[in-house]
C-alpha cells in the first residue's frame, strides 16, 4: 500500500506500506505511463516517444487513490491524469528486491529419484509445470517411457520453445563415428564439460534420447557447475575471481568450420551473481597472460575440474532406450563414460531465452 507522497522539483517522493521510500524521477514515471497513447497494453510495448518528453515536465496534481492501492498523477504534458499501480511502483522501486526463488544446488547424494518424469506427464498443462520445476531446481531431468525416435525430441523442445540450428543441424541423431571431428562421437570417456563454449550465446538445453542402447559402459553423467562456484567460492576467493574474471577463448576447427568466443568460467550477473558456467577443457583455445597470472589460471581451472571429475559431485545413470536426458548447459556440466557396442542418440538444442520464457510464463522464476 502506498502510505504518503510528496511531490518535488523533478521526482515524486513515495512512502510504501513496508516504511520504505523511494524518489521516482519524474522523467522515468512519465516514459512508463500506461494510458492509451503512451502503451499498447495489447502488445505490451511502450509507444511515448521518450526523446521527445518535455525537459521541463512537472507534476500538476498527485493523490493516492483505490485505498491505497495506486497512484494518480496528472502531467503537466497531458490532460488527463494517469494511474501507477501500488505492484508496478513497489516492483520497481530501487530499495525493493524481490523475492526470487532459488534453484536448489546438489552434489550426488542428494539428487535421487525427483529428477525423473513420465513423457505423458510432462504433456499435460500440470505436468509440464513439474517437469520446468524440476529442470529448473536441479538443472536437469529424465523424460521415461518416450517413443524411441527423434519424435520425442522434436515434442519435448516444442513445449519448451523451438528446435535451435548450429553446426550440427536442427534435430540430429548420433552414433559413434571416428570420422566427424568431435570429440562427442568417440567412444572414449567424455570429461564434464559445457557445450559450445565457442559460441557467442551457447545453447541454453540440450536433449539426448536414447534410442539403441546395445553396449557396455556409457553412462551419461550430470554435475552442477553453480555447486562447484559455490564450493570455490567458500574455499578459495581468489580462485572464484580468476574463474569469474578472465575471458576463456573456446574453438571449434573442423568440417569447413572455425568458431571462436570468449567468457569467464563463472560469468556474473551486476548483482555479483552466477549467472553461467562455461568450461570445456576439449575446446578450449591457446592463450596466455603474464606468467604469474598464467600459473593462477591453470590453479584454478585444476581446482575447478578435479571437483567436477569427483565422483562425489557426480550423478551417473546408464540412459535406456525411452529414456531422455535434457539439462541446462549454462549450469549442468555432462559427461559420458567409456563404452563398447552400440549406443545411438538422437537430440537437439534449445535457446536459453525460450526455457526462460517458459518458466516465467509457468511462474516458475
Amino acid at each position: 500500500m502506498i502510505k504518503n507522497i510528496k511531490i518535488l522539483s523533478n521526482e515524486l517522493n513515495i512512502l510504501f506500506d513496508n516504511e520504505k521510500e523511494d524518489k521516482f524521477p519524474n522523467i522515468w514515471l512519465r516514459d512508463h505511463a500506461r494510458d492509451d497513447t503512451s502503451w499498447d497494453s495489447r502488445s505490451h510495448q511502450r509507444k511515448v516517444f521518450t526523446a521527445k518528453i518535455d525537459n521541463n515536465l512537472y507534476i500538476k496534481k498527485a493523490e493516492i487513490s483505490d485505498q491505497g492501492n495506486s497512484l494518480t498523477i496528472l502531467w503537466s504534458d497531458m490532460d488527463k491524469p494517469i494511474k501507477y499501480s501500488y505492484n508496478f511502483l513497489i516492483e520497481n522501486s530501487y530499495n525493493y528486491k524481490s523475492e526470487t526463488t532459488k534453484c536448489k544446488l546438489w552434489i550426488k547424494n542428494e539428487i535421487d529419484n525427483k529428477i525423473f518424469i513420465n513423457f505423458d506427464k510432462v504433456n499435460s498443462k500440470n505436468g509440464f509445470k513439474l517437469f520446468l520445476k524440476k529442470l529448473y531446481d536441479f538443472g536437469f531431468c529424465v523424460v521415461t517411457n518416450c517413443k524411441t525416435d527423434i519424435s520425442s525430441v522434436e515434442t519435448i523442445a516444442n513445449k519448451i520453445g523451438y528446435v535451435r540450428q548450429s553446426i550440427f543441424g536442427g534435430l540430429w541423431s548420433f552414433e559413434s563415428d571416428k570420422n566427424m571431428a568431435d570429440s562427442a562421437y568417440t567412444q572414449d570417456e567424455l570429461r564434464p564439460h559445457t557445450d559450445s563454449t565457442y559460441s557467442n550465446d551457447a545453447p541454453g538445453l540440450q536433449l539426448l534420447l536414447c534410442c539403441e542402447y546395445e553396449a557396455n559402459g556409457g553412462e551419461s553423467i550430470m554435475v552442477d557447475g553453480f555447486k562447484i562456484a559455490e564450493t570455490i567460492k567458500k574455499e578459495n576467493k581468489e580462485f572464484f575471481d580468476i574463474l569469474s574474471k578472465i575471458e576463456v577463448i573456446g574453438q571449434y576447427k573442423g568440417d569447413g568450420v572455425y568458431l571462436k568466443a570468449q567468457r569467464p568460467v563463472f560469468r556474473l550477473n551486476s548483482d555479483k551473481e552466477i549467472l553461467q558456467v562455461s568450461f570445456n577443457n576439449y575446446d578450449r583455445a591457446p592463450f596466455r597472460f603474464k606468467n604469474d597470472l598464467t600459473l593462477k589460471f591453470y590453479e584454478s581451472i585444476k581446482k575447478f575440474d578435479l571437483l567436477a571429475n569427483s565422483k562425489e559431485y557426480q550423478w551417473r545413470h546408464i540412459l535406456k532406450p525411452g529414456e531422455l536426458l535434457i539439462f541446462n548447459n549454462w549450469r549442468i556440466l555432462h559427461g559420458r563414460g567409456s563404452f563398447k557396442g552400440k549406443r545411438k542418440i538422437s537430440g537437439c538444442y534449445i535457446n536459453k531465452e525460450d526455457f526462460d520464457s517458459s518458466c516465467r510464463t509457468y511462474n516458475i522464476f
